[in-house]
């Protein structure tokens, strides 16, 4: 798999495509959370293609301030956000019960992490043709597995068969990121991620056209 600027841009601007559909599908304001994540993380990739081009040193203040700005993605939004898109779709009140509880730590761990990037800055650098993210306070055993409690495991607790794939998928695609990628952790999940955040579209059906939502005349 080639990981570049070119990747990155292009997986940036897939999402946002499908990130379109998949928001002017969503029916109720409720469903909106959810149906923002592909153009999450289309603008995720995105910062990242930037970040590509700040390299060898080409522009180290751009570097910095993209790299924040990233690690606010992939370290504070992701465990906060995601148990609660999937909080609002949920309707049966024990699941809502488990996901306000994982909503709940995943805002502490996304503020905890809020916190070191704040007062120890993430750096980027490129090793071995991947993005490494310098964050030592990351790896952590215990915040990274609250984290893959809010960002993979609270979709798990979903009612919707879709959101449940999503997050199985997103899961698998962490503990092999870990395995085969640990140094560049953040940068190839974050990737994986967001290629299969497609399958966000999946749980909005195509609306049928209008003359079909029409009584037949009598």
């Amino acid at each position: 798999m080639c990981f570049s600027a070119t990747a990155s841009f292009s997986a940036g601007a897939a999402l946002l495509i499908v990130g379109a559909v998949t928001v002017r599908r969503a029916r109720r304001r409720a469903e909106l959370p959810f149906s923002l994540i592909p153009v999450l993380f289309g603008i995720q990739q995105l910062i990242e293609g930037a970040i590509w081009l700040t390299f060898p040193d080409k522009a180290p203040v751009l570097n910095s301030v993209l790299t924040v700005v990233y690690s606010v993605f992939s370290h504070v939004l992701w465990p906060v956000y995601v148990p609660i898109a999937v909080l609002l779709l949920e309707p049966i009140p024990w699941r809502r019960r488990v996901l306000l509880a994982i909503a709940f730590v995943g805002a502490a761990v996304g503020l905890y992490l809020l916190y070191f990037i704040v007062s120890l800055p993430i750096v980027s650098q490129v090793q071995g043709g991947h993005i490494a993210y310098v964050s030592p306070h990351f790896y952590a055993a215990v915040v990274m597995l609250l984290y893959v409690l809010g960002t993979c495991v609270s979709m798990l607790f979903s009612s919707h068969s879709k959101v449940r794939l999503f997050g199985l998928a997103a899961f698998v695609a962490f503990v092999g990121a870990y395995v085969f990628y640990a140094v560049w952790l953040i940068s190839v999940w974050c990737f994986f991620a967001a290629v299969l955040s497609v399958i966000v579209l999946l749980h909005f059906p195509r609306r049928p056209p209008t003359s079909q939502l029409r009584s037949p005349a009598v």
